[in-house]
C-alpha cells in the first residue's frame, strides 16, 4: 500500500508540472514505530529497479512480512514484559531507550514477528522503520535509521546513539544485522536512485537526507528551540518538549532531537482535552464558550485554593480515572460552583502538563515560549491560563502539515548540516508565530506553589484509584 502511495503521489505531482530536476535534495516522515521486513534479496532488487515499471510491480515479492505491524498493534504485552525482565525492570528501560516497554514500539512488535512468524522472520534480511523504508525507496538501498525516530524503538540507547545490546539480545538473536547502523538524523544517506533519475527527471546529484519520525518531523516544523515547548490542544491534549537533560519516567517518551544531535525532545500524551473541555462548558456555561472565557476571567489565578482532576476516561499521564475536587484544605468536595469549575479544570490540566513535562526533564529559562496549536488555542483566555502556568508567553502556530514542513526544512538543512550550519540559521527567514498571551506578574508565585500542592493530590488520587 505504502508503495503503490508513493507511485501515485509522484505520477500525480509529475503530472502537475513539477520539474524534479530542481530539487536539490528530499528528506521525508512516516509514522513512528511501524517496521517493514524485507525478503532475502530485495536489496539486489531495489539496487535495479526497472525505470518503465512503477514500484509497485517492482517490489511485490521483496516484503517477507506483507501487513506491517504499525502503532496501532496493541497484541505484544509479553514481550514487553519480557524486554523489562531483561533490562532490569520498567524505569530501567526506559533509562536506557527513553521509554518503558510499549506494545506499538518497533522492538517488541520485531519479538512478536519472530516468536510467532519464525519462517518469515528467518526469510527477512533487513528490518526498516516506515521512514526508513521510505528513504530506501528513494535511495535504491537500504537506508539507515535516524537517532530520532530509532528512539521509539525500545532498542536505541538515547545516550550513547547506539543500539543497546541488552535490548536487542532480549528480543532477537543477531539483531544488529537486520536493523543496520544508526546514523544522525542529518545525515545525508547518498543521491537519489538513477530509477528516480530516469522516470522523473530527478537531478542525478540530488541528495537524500536521512528520513526520520512524524513526531521529530512536527517538531522540526514547529521550529522548537531550547527550552520551547508546544501544546496540541485537541481532542487528546499533546506536548512536544526540547530538552538537554532528559530524565526518562514511566510516562511519556524521550527521544534523540532531530534537528540537534546533542538535545533531546520528550512528548506527552494527555488522553482528557478539549471532549472535557466541552463538557465542562456545556455543564458549567450553557454550552457557550463565551461564558467559558468569561469564568476564566472573572476568576483569580489560583482559583482561590481549589483544584480539579478531570479523568473522563481512563487517563495516559497519569494513569488514572474520575472527577477529583479538593477545596483550599485539600478535603476532596463533591462539586464546585460553575465559575470555579470551568477555573479548576483549565488550570488542573495545564499545571498537569507542566508538572510531567518537569518529570522528564523540561525547564523553563529565559526566553521560554510556549507555542500552541489545535481548536482551543483560539481561545484566548485558555490560553492567558497556559501563558500563566507555565510563566512564559504563548504563540499561536499553524500546525496543519508540520511533519511536511519539517521535512522539507530537514532536506534543507541536510545539505549543510556537515558544515556546523545550525537548523536554525537555515530556517531563520520562516514565518513567526504570533504572540498571544504574556504571564500575569504574580504567576510565577502562585503557580510555582500551585505544582507542588498538585503532584501530592495527584499522588492521592492515584492511590485512591488504582485497582
Amino acid at each position: 500500500m505504502w508503495v503503490k502511495a508513493l507511485d501515485l503521489l509522484l505520477d500525480k505531482v509529475k503530472r502537475a508540472g513539477l520539474d524534479f530536476s530542481r530539487v536539490r535534495s528530499l528528506s521525508g516522515s512516516g509514522q513512528q514505530h511501524g517496521s517493514v521486513y524485507w525478503r532475502t534479496g530485495a536489496s539486489e532488487t531495489l539496487a535495479r529497479l526497472d525505470p518503465d515499471q512503477n514500484l509497485y510491480q517492482l517490489l511485490q515479492d521483496s516484503f517477507s512480512v506483507l501487513d506491517s505491524p504499525v502503532w496501532m498493534d496493541s497484541s505484544s504485552r509479553q514481550q514487553c514484559q519480557d524486554l523489562q525482565a531483561a533490562a532490569g525492570g520498567a524505569q530501567r528501560l526506559a533509562e536506557i531507550t527513553g521509554s518503558r516497554a510499549y506494545e506499538r514500539f518497533t522492538g517488541n512488535q520485531i519479538a512478536k514477528v519472530r516468536q510467532t512468524r519464525p519462517q518469515d522472520y528467518q526469510d527477512t534480511e533487513r528490518i526498516s522503520l516506515v521512514s526508513s523504508f521510505a528513504a530506501s525507496l528513494f535511495l535504491g538501498d537500504y537506508a539507515a535509521i535516524d537517532y530520532s525516530d530509532g528512539s521509539g524503538m525500545n532498542l536505541l540507547d538515547i545516550r550513547t546513539r547506539n543500539w543497546s545490546q541488552t535490548c536487542l539480545d532480549a528480543t532477537a538473536p543477531h539483531l544488529d544485522r537486520l536493523l543496520g547502523a544508526p546514523l544522525p538524523s542529518t545525515s545525508i544517506l547518498g543521491s537519489v536512485s538513477s530509477y528516480f533519475v530516469r522516470r522523473y527527471g530527478f537531478c542525478e546529484s540530488c541528495r537524500v537526507v536521512a528520513f526520520t519520525g512524524d513526531n521529530p518531523a512536527s517538531l522540526a516544523g514547529m521550529r522548537l528551540q531550547q527550552g520551547d515547548i508546544a501544546v496540541s490542544l485537541g481532542t487528546s491534549d499533546t506536548v512536544f518538549l526540547w530538552i538537554q537533560q532528559p530524565c526518562p519516567a514511566l510516562e511519556g517518551h524521550v527521544f534523540c532531537n532531530p534537528v540537534d544531535w546533542q538535545a533531546y525532545m520528550a512528548l506527552l500524551c494527555f488522553k482528557n482535552g478539549s471532549l472535557t473541555r466541552e463538557r465542562i462548558r456545556n455543564e458549567c456555561a450553557g454550552g457557550s464558550w463565551e461564558q467559558f472565557s468569561a469564568a476564566l476571567r472573572d476568576t483569580p489565578l489560583g482559583n482561590n485554593g481549589h483544584i480539579g482532576f478531570y479523568f473522563d476516561t481512563m487517563e495516559i499521564t497519569p494513569a488514572a480515572v474520575g472527577v477529583h475536587r479538593f477545596d483550599p484544605e485539600d478535603n476532596e468536595v463533591s462539586s464546585l460552583s460553575p465559575q470555579v469549575e470551568v477555573r479548576a479544570l483549565v488550570e488542573g490540566q495545564f499545571v498537569s502538563r507542566r508538572l510531567h513535562a518537569e518529570r522528564l526533564g523540561y525547564s523553563i529559562i529565559p526566553g521560554t515560549r510556549v507555542l500552541a496549536t489545535g481548536g482551543a488555542s483560539s481561545n484566548k483566555e485558555i490560553l492567558q491560563v497556559l501563558s500563566d502556568v507555565f510563566n512564559a508567553p504563548v504563540y499561536t502556530i499553524d500546525l496543519s502539515n508540520s511533519a511536511c514542513l519539517g521535512s522539507a526544512y530537514r532536506a534543507v538543512h541536510g545539505l549543510v548540516a556537515e558544515s556546523g550550519v545550525s537548523f536554525f540559521d537555515v530556517v531563520k527567514n520562516a514565518p513567526e508565530p504570533q504572540l498571544v498571551a504574556t504571564p500575569h506578574p504574580a504567576a510565577q508565585e502562585v503557580y510555582g506553589q500551585m505544582l507542588k500542592r498538585y503532584a501530592r493530590l495527584e499522588q492521592r488520587v492515584l492511590q485512591e484509584t488504582r485497582p
